[in-house]
């Protein structure tokens, strides 16, 4: 049970009184800045004394932790009965707030599993990127797709299942055989002439495989292709040989790691006191088939042990697969709690370890090189883009004639105009800081004057619009670009010239022309000289770059407008959906094709839509598509 407690935001906030307040039970606090957001989730056996310490000397505090404490204007406290409830409260809360200073992952990074689905009466192997609770079976996190489709691949050589949609038992004997039939990759279940109990044990021996018990199907069939032999079956017993050595070109390609049978995470990082790369290694049945890295910026050495726990906590909450160990290179606070937490969300007992020698040890070892390596290469790479982007961005300063020096080229400001025949008129305003694309300073302008399709009139009202606001230094229009680019050449450039002339403003200007190849080629300056790119690797690189951010910007906002209208009209073909209805379809599907692929039944269940509405809705698509068919 949690008790939440709210410190009131204000510029008067009195810390020292509310310190007082702060009650001595287990609980989570959250940090916030003058603007009210939320910097900070921490977890705390005893609330006020971990609370104290952020404002109390700092000379024993980490990097991070002297960064925040200036930026702390209030905070507020979360009780609750246990410190593991605690626990559980603070990574909900990190991963609905994701606050600045807290160890974030991408909350878009979903690893691809395999999946067998085993709940179907003829199971095929996929490749799938989330864990649903659909009856099948799911092997992994592996390493990327690309792995995944190799491994299944080969698989199907050894097993040769079915991949296709074909609803068996339903379908068999519909449809011919496919071409996988006929070079061997597919028993042909289709054709009504494979046994059910033969396609299982292929469907058992892929799950045994995935498993890592390799040695028990290889066993099996060597043992199958003696007895084929003997037989005098000789052409079975080639076929058994050939899946025995796809079977071990597979077992090839996976690095055994370790002896142990069963499932291990390892990880473990290396920091340079700057930053800190962590590795994850996933081991399943002693072989490596997959790794992820991190970097964290701005981590020291006495973050370490702080950032492990967080990730650990941040990481398998939201795993597909816990496994049944995970070792790290040292100690975490915690660690009774953690265990606790993911056995919790594994349905079994989960050890955490710190190996200190041995087998085990080896492979934090391997990590952690691994960890300097990638931390090595990333700074490399970093400081070689840095390097091309201020190089381009030093050549573009000089084309167009502005002084010699890093901050000329800082904000450059870049148009592009999209349209879908004379609707949807739109324009996109994306904006490069000191070389690197800034979205959240990007605008989008819907434009109402232009008739017809005259893109020199569209750039101009786009242009009209974010200059005139510059000049009344309206709020997030107020930061004056160093280059102004458009999308387009010589016309588009003049175009643009004109506005900046009628409002008196002087900015370096220039048009990024295209060839016929649709390539970025030419960068059209204000006096109409154009600048081939090409044998100028760093400036190609940074114009193509902005051209092309310019042109999706414009293309996403003009295809969402034009769907959304399309969506709206065919909507209002429907009798009994009028304006409410219409909107709260959109809110519940969130797009118009899931409307469309909405069933009478799930229709009937967005906000206001009765049973024969959503049959209306539903008779009005289907009869529609079954009449273009």
């Amino acid at each position: 049970m949690a008790d939440k407690t709210s410190s009131q935001q204000n510029v008067n906030f009195d810390f020292a009184a509310e310190l007082k307040k702060l009650p001595g039970r287990p609980g989570v606090y959250l940090m916030k800045n003058s603007d009210g957001e939320i910097i900070y989730v921490g977890k705390a056996v005893n609330l006020k004394n971990r609370v104290k310490q952020y404002f109390q000397s700092n000379q024993n505090h980490s990097p991070k932790v002297r960064a925040m404490t200036p930026r702390i204007a209030s905070f507020e406290y979360i009780v609750t009965d246990s410190e593991y409830e605690a626990l559980l409260l603070e990574c909900n809360l990190i991963k609905k707030n994701r606050p600045k200073y807290n160890v974030l992952l991408k909350d878009d990074k979903h690893y691809p599993f395999i999946k067998v689905t085993v709940q179907e009466e003829y199971p095929r192997v996929l490749s799938a990127r989330r864990v649903t609770d659909d009856g099948a079976r799911y092997f992994g996190p592996y390493l990327n797709t690309h792995s995944i489709y190799d491994t299944i691949h080969e698989l199907r050589k050894v097993f040769p299942i079915k991949n296709c949609k074909r609803e068996l038992p339903r379908d068999i004997g519909k449809e011919r055989p496919c071409l996988n039939y006929h070079i061997g990759l597919c028993m042909g279940p289709c054709t009504g002439d494979v046994d059910p109990a033969d396609y299982r044990a292929a469907i058992r021996d892929i799950c045994l495989f995935l498993e890592g018990r390799h040695d028990d199907i290889v066993k099996r069939l060597e043992g199958d292709m003696s007895a084929a032999s003997e037989d005098m079956r000789f052409e079975l017993a080639g076929k058994i040989r050939d899946r025995l050595y796809a079977l071990r070109h597979i077992q090839e390609k996976q690095k055994v790691l370790s002896a142990a049978d069963y499932d291990q995470d390892v990880v473990a990082g290396h920091t340079d006191n700057i930053d800190t790369c962590l590795s994850i290694f996933f081991i399943r049945g002693g072989k490596l088939i997959g790794k992820e890295q991190f970097l964290f910026e701005g981590s020291g050495e006495a973050d370490v042990p702080s950032l492990l726990a967080e990730f650990i906590k941040q990481f398998y909450v939201r795993a597909a697969f816990i496994p049944n160990e995970i070792l790290l290179q040292q100690p975490i606070e915690d660690l009774g709690l953690i265990e606790s937490m993911l056995a919790e969300l594994k349905g079994g007992k989960v050890d955490v370890r710190v190996p200190v020698r041995g087998e085990k040890r080896s492979l934090i070892q391997f990590a952690i090189k691994n960890s300097e390596i990638e931390l090595a290469n990333k700074r490399e790479s970093i400081r070689a883009e840095e390097g091309r982007i201020r190089a381009g961005l030093a050549e573009l300063g000089e084309i167009l004639g502005l002084a010699p020096d890093e901050g000329s080229c800082a904000r450059i400001e870049a148009f592009d105009v999209s349209n879908y025949g004379t609707a949807d008129k739109v324009a996109s305003m994306i904006v490069f800081d000191e070389g690197r694309a800034n979205k959240n300073a990007y605008k989008r302008f819907l434009l109402r004057t232009v008739e017809g399709q005259d893109d020199y009139a569209c750039m101009q009202e786009a242009l009209r619009r974010r200059l005139r606001n510059l000049i009344e230094r309206k709020d997030r229009f107020a930061s004056r670009p160093d280059v102004l680019l458009v999308d387009g050449g010589k016309g588009h450039v003049s175009a643009a010239a004109a506005v900046l002339d009628e409002l008196g403003l002087d900015i370096p200007l220039a048009g990024m022309a295209k060839n016929e190849r649709h390539e970025t080629s030419e960068l059209i300056t204000g006096e109409g000289e154009a600048i081939q790119l090409a044998g100028r690797p760093e400036l190609y690189r940074l114009i193509s770059a902005i051209q092309d951010e310019a042109h999706r910007f414009a293309i996403a906002y003009s295809k969402k407008l034009s769907e959304k209208r399309l969506s709206m009209s065919a909507l209002d073909e429907i009798r009994g959906v009028g304006k409410k209805r219409k909107m709260a379809l959109i809110a519940h599907f969130k797009s118009f094709k899931n409307i469309r692929a909405a069933d009478a039944e799930a229709l009937a269940g967005a906000p206001g839509i009765d049973a024969k509405t959503a049959a209306a809705i539903y008779d009005h698509f289907h009869n529609a598509q079954d009449a273009e068919q």
